[in-house]
């Protein structure tokens, strides 16, 4: 950790009320995502214990190598939907050696700085990503309550009263927290008979223990793995660096994102020598913690993993009466409060560009349909990169003015605007050639002052526009390129055409 996480550690630790909030935040986080692992393990085709475990290594190591303060990371679907092929075609051992190498992986990437990239995804996109998070966590809960006993609606709809009610009354105590221990209490005490965390799968009786996969060390496995390993690095990445940027914006501060990205693979790395699943930033288990429990240091992650583990362990057969119906309140509670209504306010729709709108409801509708992050975020990025620059090379103008210089007729061309690929191609159709090859023109000029020349076919468009006006017997001549312009161009001009 840096001197300055190790100075906010031991402010969390010198306020007894932050030091509470932290602790609760911590274990309500743990309750959460015990039927989340359970649920990725049964994606990624792996004993629960698998997940369970991932979830708790990822939460620690994070912590303590200083990933993102507050941000949760833990077995995720977005990472067992990549790696599920691998288990099912080549068994245990290569999954367990595709997610050591995909930590690897991200480190390699947070060295090569990756995290730069992220400038390039626009605020459209973002939102989209977030609200299609919100909505992916509140479909994730609609088979609990789908073929269920009819008591499982009234303790669902008790669970949300208390979440979004007792915050106005007092923030003391985490309201998830307060709703998962009073419903669970109801049901065993009262006896009522719904779904609970022991039917999703077994809980483990023992701690995790080193496992280094038994797979041949060569070229062949890594040709197997290695595929699978970059995407989910990319995937884990993506997805970590996207949760990290929206705890940032909530709490008003700001994080190292190459020591996130590194972070998530020593922890990947870590969980895959310990057997675990592996995984990424949980943006539904981290809008628990930020925004649900008031949550704001590295404790209330660290403590997650810790709890989960002493939860499933020690106090499984106390765990698995927990009611599923208590934890579909509480996801319900987090895809609510995580969706950007704001953005989809008819107010606010009126006021953005049209295109914006497009880009996000693209990136939602992505995301939703294929399960995965990465594809959504990629359509939304793309979309927004080919809008973008569409809307730029509009921008473009040519100018015509003829006047007399020096006793010689001068046309000049004054073209403002930006030259890339969008814009450039139409600017070989913005010069009259034969006008300005008639008896009354003496020189042609064409003035750059207001451009710039980004790419290598902006120079072969202005090399045609020359070749052309040479065929009509007339050279033309550039004036105000930038420096920039100029060596670009130099460099490349007459070698791009044939």
């Amino acid at each position: 950790m840096t001197p300055e996480q190790l100075r906010s550690l031991r402010a969390t630790f010198r306020s007894p009320r932050r030091l509470l909030t932290e602790s609760l935040a911590g274990l309500v986080v743990a309750l959460a995502l015990i039927p989340e692992a359970i649920a990725f393990s049964v994606i990624a085709g792996v004993d629960p214990r698998i997940g369970l475990f991932a979830s708790f290594t990822m939460g620690v190591v994070t912590a303590l190598v200083g990933g993102r303060p507050a941000m949760i990371s833990a077995a995720t679907g977005a990472v067992a939907l990549v790696i599920a092929p691998v288990m099912k075609e080549h068994g245990l051992d290569y999954l367990i050696a595709t997610i050591i190498l995909a930590g690897i992986f991200q480190i390699i990437l947070a060295v090569l700085g990756v995290t730069r990239l992220m400038r390039f995804i626009p605020r459209s996109v973002m939102i989209g990503f977030v609200n299609a998070l919100a909505i992916l966590v509140f479909m994730s809960q609609m088979p609990e309550l789908f073929n269920v006993p009819w008591m499982v609606y009234p303790i669902v709809a008790v669970g949300l009263a208390i979440v979004f009610l007792l915050p106005r009354v007092t923030r003391a105590v985490p309201a998830p927290l307060v709703a998962i221990v009073l419903l669970t209490l109801v049901t065993a005490l009262g006896g009522i008979d719904v779904p609970t965390v022991s039917d999703k799968g077994e809980l483990p009786d023992s701690l995790p223990g080193f496992f280094f996969p038994d797979v041949p060390l060569n070229l062949e496995t890594f040709q197997i793995i290695a595929p699978f390993a970059l995407s989910m690095a990319l995937v884990g990445l993506l997805e970590s660096l996207m949760t990290a940027k929206l705890v940032d914006d909530i709490t008003d501060t700001r994080s190292n994102k190459t020591r996130v990205s590194w972070g998530q693979g020593a922890a990947n790395i870590v969980t895959g020598f310990l057997g675990g699943l592996g995984g990424c930033a949980v943006i539904g288990q981290t809008m628990i913690n930020v925004k649900g429990s008031g949550a704001r240091s590295r404790l209330s992650t660290f403590l997650a993993g810790v709890f989960l583990l002493i939860l499933v362990v020690v106090l499984g057969d106390v765990v698995g009466m927990i009611p599923m119906a208590a934890l579909v309140a509480v996801m319900i509670f987090v895809s609510l409060i995580t969706f950007d209504w704001h953005s989809v306010r008819p107010s606010t729709l009126r006021r953005l560009p049209k295109s914006e709108t497009a880009v996000m409801i693209l990136t939602v509708a992505a995301v939703v349909a294929t399960h995965n992050l990465a594809v959504g975020v990629g359509v939304g990025v793309l979309a927004a990169s080919v809008l973008f620059a569409r809307r730029v090379a509009h921008f473009v103008t040519v100018e015509r003015t003829e006047l007399e210089l020096n006793g010689e007729t001068v046309a000049t061309y004054t073209v403002d605007g930006e030259l890339f690929f969008a814009s450039s191609n139409d600017l070989y159709t913005q010069f009259d050639y034969a006008k300005d090859s008639s008896e009354g023109i003496d020189r042609v000029i064409i003035d750059l002052h207001g451009s710039h020349i980004w790419d290598a076919s902006s120079v072969s468009v202005l090399d045609s526009v020359t070749e052309k006006y040479r065929n009509h017997g007339r050279e033309v001549e550039f004036i105000g390129l930038n420096e920039a312009s100029v060596r670009m161009r130099e460099r490349l001009a007459g070698k791009l055409n044939s």
